[in-house]
């Protein structure tokens, strides 16, 4: 099989609404970035394009329709995946792996704003018969998970608080985030309650943005002067999406991929041998439950972790220096892609302000948000 590298990053946004581009120019600008980071010409060396979107998100039906022309792809090899981007990742490793492709570009974006009621088509994910006919929104199914993670395991209010606060502050360094403020855990449980016990502060808001990131096989960077990093796991996997037969108490789905990447890049102690952590934090209590079902911590314990300094910038295990999901802004299916790019400018020290030292692996997880039980994992390395 192919050894398979990220080459080239692209990123325009995050921002509450970006009104001075239309979906299409926001693309072409990150695709552009995109490219001339990985020194690529579209039109002549990407073998296959990856748009990964989903046509409740962005307000469209038929979305992949719109995806070819501002990434160069006109007339080209372009599939969809209604999926986060780690997902589309995958499905281009595979077929760099094959030997039959040598560079691969995947896309995703965020076009919130241009929708006039997001929350209630996120309704229409829900289950016809047994869901959607009760008027369970969404943020009211993660109320329910929250309470249950958090009886179970008996975690204060001021850990989930916690969360929100070192996210968004780390946010203030990262010039990609949209909600990075300074904020205190009283700030954060002083906010609305939207469905108890949820609070309106531990609710990552909306952000239009795009990301574009290049894949290429070994022989490609060889062959270029590029900085690469490498893939050395990457999964994904969708555990039940009924609400009535999934499993509350852990993210199941989250274990499946660590099981599956872990085997895959070699690793049997994951806090051990991976520097950092880019983990899905859409509600802030799942940066915890998500961090326990990758087995970076034991069930329950991630919240004492996360109050005694372990997931800061300078703690033991960083967390989200980016500002994660809750910092840069609900980018949907790009969130993926935007933990994706944290990891690769941290790897190869460009990460500026925010830059974490020494780092050689880091992790990125996604999860596609409620009702689903879906996530992807990539492990990437310099090395």
């Amino acid at each position: 099989m192919e050894k398979v590298a990220i080459i080239g990053v692209g990123i325009e946004g995050f921002r509450p609404a970006i009104r001075e581009l239309s979906y299409k120019e926001m693309v072409y600008k990150a695709a552009v970035k995109a490219y001339t980071d990985a020194k690529v010409n579209p039109r002549e060396e990407v073998d296959t394009f990856i748009s990964c979107e989903e046509d409740f998100s962005m307000g469209i039906s038929i979305a992949d329709e719109y995806a070819p022309d501002q990434l160069g792809a006109a007339q080209r090899t372009v599939h969809t995946i209604t999926g986060d981007g780690i997902q589309g990742m995958a499905a281009a490793y595979m077929q760099i792996a094959t030997g039959m492709f040598d560079i691969a570009v995947v896309e995703s974006q965020s076009r919130v704003s241009d929708m006039l009621t997001p929350n209630q088509i996120q309704h229409f994910a829900l289950d016809p018969i047994y869901a959607r006919q009760f008027d369970a929104t969404h943020h009211s199914i993660a109320g329910l998970e929250k309470r249950i993670y958090q009886s179970t395991y008996n975690i204060e209010e001021e850990a989930f608080a916690e969360v929100a606060v070192k996210n968004y502050n780390n946010a203030i360094l990262n010039p990609y985030a949209a909600y990075g403020m300074k904020a205190t855990r009283s700030d954060v449980l002083e906010t609305d309650m939207v469905a108890s016990p949820l609070r309106e502060g531990e609710i990552a808001e909306h952000a239009d943005g795009a990301v574009i990131v290049v894949m290429a096989s070994e022989k490609v960077v060889k062959e270029k002067d590029v900085d690469p990093v490498w893939i050395k796991g990457i999964s994904y996997a969708t555990n039940s999406p009924n609400l009535e037969t999934r499993e509350w108490k852990t993210a199941k789905y989250a274990k499946l991929c660590a099981n599956k990447a872990y085997k895959m890049a070699g690793i049997t102690d994951p806090a051990g041998q991976i520097d950092f952590f880019e983990i899905d934090d859409t509600y802030a209590y799942k940066e915890l439950q998500h961090l326990e079902g990758l087995g970076i911590f034991k069930e329950g314990e991630a919240a004492k972790a996360l109050m005694n300094g372990q997931l800061a910038r300078n703690g033991d295990t960083p967390v989200n220096v980016s500002g994660g999901v809750m910092g840069m802004g609900n980018a949907h299916d790009a969130n993926g892609l935007q933990r994706i790019v944290e990891v690769v400018e941290q790897l190869r020290g460009i990460a500026g302000r925010r830059q974490l030292n020494d780092v050689k692996t880091g992790l990125a997880f996604s999860w596609r948000g409620v009702p689903t039980t879906a996530g992807a994992l990539a492990i990437l390395s310099k090395e």
